[in-house]
C-alpha cells in the first residue's frame, strides 16, 4: 500500500492522481470558476483594443490550464508538474494580463523594487518548508498562487513600460536567478519537497528525479519567455535606431 502523507489529504487539488485516473482529474471548483467568469465579464464590459482582448483571453486560457485541467491534480504528485505551473503563471499567464490590464508608464520607475519583489516572492514558495504549508493549507495555497501571479503582473507591466536598456538588464537578471535556483534542484544532493517523497513513484519516478527534472525545466524552458521578450525589446529598440537614423 502506498503512503499518502497527512497533508496531501487537504491539498486544494485534490489527493495524487494515478496515471489511469488523471484525466478525469478536472477541477471544477464552483468559487473558482464564478471568480473566473466573473473577472472576465467586468473586462468584456470596460474598452479594451482587440489587441487586449487576446492577451486576456491568452492570458485565460493558461489559467484554466493551470487550475481547472488535471495539471492541477498532478501538481500534487509531481513537484516537476508544479513547477510547469508557476511557470505558466510567472512566465505566461502574467506577462498577458499586464499587456491586457496592467499597462501603467508609471510602473516603469518601479521596475528594480517590483523585480526583487517578485523574485523573493518566487524563491520563498520554492522553500520546502513553505511549499509544503501551501500543499496542507488551501488558504495558504491561494496565498502562494496569488502573490506569485500578482507579482509577476506587476514586474511585467512595468517591463513594457521601462525602457530597452532596463527592460533587458531586468529580464536577463530574472533569467539568471530562475536558472540559479534550477541548478540548486539539480544538484541537490537529495529530495527537498516532503509532500512529493511518496507520490512520485506512481509515474516512475522517485522524489529526486522528479525533483531534477523540475530543475531543468527551471533551468532551460523557463528562462524562454523571459529571453523571448528580451530579444523583442532588443530588436523594436534597434529598428528604431535604424529609423531615425534613416
Amino acid at each position: 500500500m502506498t503512503f499518502m502523507p497527512a497533508s496531501l489529504a487537504t491539498s486544494y487539488c485534490g489527493p495524487p492522481p494515478l496515471p489511469d485516473d488523471l484525466w478525469g482529474r478536472w477541477n471544477f471548483d464552483p468559487i473558482l470558476i464564478a471568480i473566473m467568469l466573473l473577472g472576465m465579464a467586468l473586462f468584456i464590459s470596460r474598452p479594451a483594443s482587440h489587441r487586449e482582448r487576446m492577451w486576456f483571453f491568452g492570458a485565460m486560457i493558461v489559467l484554466v490550464i493551470s487550475f481547472i485541467s488535471p495539471l492541477c491534480a498532478l501538481t500534487v504528485a509531481l513537484f516537476s508538474a508544479r513547477v510547469v505551473h508557476h511557470v505558466l503563471l510567472v512566465a505566461v499567464a502574467a506577462p498577458l494580463l499586464a499587456l491586457a490590464v496592467l499597462r501603467s508608464n508609471a510602473l516603469a520607475k518601479l521596475l528594480a523594487p517590483l523585480a526583487v519583489m517578485h523574485t523573493v516572492i518566487f524563491w520563498l514558495w520554492h522553500a520546502p518548508d513553505a511549499y509544503a504549508l501551501a500543499l496542507s493549507n488551501t488558504p495558504i495555497y491561494w496565498l502562494m498562487q496569488i502573490t506569485l501571479l500578482g507579482s509577476a503582473a506587476l514586474m511585467w507591466s512595468a517591463i513594457f513600460a521601462a525602457t530597452p536598456a532596463r527592460a533587458i538588464g531586468t529580464l536577463l537578471l530574472l533569467t539568471v536567478q530562475m536558472g540559479l535556483l534550477g541548478a540548486l534542484l539539480v544538484f541537490a544532493s537529495h529530495p527537498l519537497y516532503a509532500p512529493h517523497f511518496a507520490t512520485t513513484s506512481a509515474f516512475g519516478l522517485d522524489p529526486l528525479d522528479d525533483q531534477q527534472l523540475a530543475g531543468l525545466i527551471m533551468w532551460v524552458p523557463a528562462s524562454l519567455p523571459y529571453l523571448a521578450v528580451g530579444l523583442a525589446r532588443l530588436l523594436a529598440s534597434l529598428r528604431a535606431v535604424q529609423g531615425h537614423g534613416a
